[in-house]
């Protein structure tokens, strides 16, 4: 059975649209479909697009509301997934930019071989940035996001990427914890994790390098440097970065009571 793909997509000024154009018929030799969240923001300013989208079948999409958080888009896009896969079918949440990055020439056989290689019995996977794929990306994004990596194994002893980029998780296992789910913006994806660690999997991955010089046509080392340098780039990891933080921290006080009851 082939998998399915799940991608949230904010793309106003449509820089993004192009990218799938071009990996689209990549997509449709690995994926049986592709669920894509549209923003409202994106619905109103990429008609054209969306008109290329809603025309093939290949594609389900998800329009989501103006008034709806991240979390909450996240999480109607992967309840429609999980509606109508079948259950032991494998959805590959992900983002476009990252899977427009993975199948160009450099890395495209490596990644398809990778995803082809998740059988159910592997799942919930997490596709993990590797050692290389690490040295790519800013300083600040590394670092920050590394404090998650480092309490994740203080608290819990595995080395999980809470801020992940690609998960390969069933559609039954994913079903099962979508009512439970309680975070409203982006630490979703370190909750989804904690729901699953009991039977999470992981696998280190080159492909998972830096993707923005890429998608923006900047030299590496200079985007890089403009990052690592900007007091916006630190905010914007900040800010997702501590709400992850606390939700690792209040889930392990909640196992440590649990625990500590039943040895009562």
């Amino acid at each position: 059975m082939q998998p399915v793909i799940v991608m949230p997509m904010h793309d106003p000024s449509g820089l993004m649209f192009p990218h799938l154009q071009a990996i689209t018929p990549q997509l449709k030799s690995i994926f049986a479909q592709a669920f894509v969240g549209i923003t409202a923001i994106t619905r109103e300013t990429q008609a054209p697009y969306l008109a290329w989208l809603e025309a093939d079948d290949f594609f389900q999409i998800h329009y989501r509301q103006p008034e709806g958080s991240v979390g909450d888009d996240f999480l109607t896009l992967y309840a429609q997934a999980v509606e109508v896969c079948l259950p032991n079918q494998i959805l590959h949440l992900c983002f476009i930019d990252r899977v427009a990055f993975a199948l160009q020439p450099a890395y495209r056989a490596e990644f398809m071989a990778d995803l082809q290689a998740v059988p159910p019995a592997h799942t919930p996977l997490i596709f993990q940035r590797s050692p290389a794929a690490w040295k790519t990306h800013p300083r600040n994004y590394f670092e920050f996001e590394q404090l998650v990596t480092r309490l994740g194994q203080l608290l819990f002893n595995q080395s999980l990427d809470f801020a992940w980029c690609h998960l390969a998780v069933q559609a039954n296992q994913l079903k099962e914890i979508l009512p439970r789910l309680r975070s409203h913006d982006l630490s979703l994806v370190a909750e989804i994790v904690l729901m699953l660690k009991d039977k999470i999997q992981t696998k280190d991955v080159d492909w998972l390098v830096w993707e923005d010089p890429f998608i923006y046509s900047c030299d590496p080392q200079q985007l890089k440097e403009e990052r690592e340098q900007s007091s916006e780039e630190t905010h914007k990891r900040l800010a997702y970065v501590m709400p992850i933080l606390q939700l690792l921290e209040q889930w392990w006080l909640t196992e440590k009571r649990i625990t500590d009851h039943k040895n009562l």
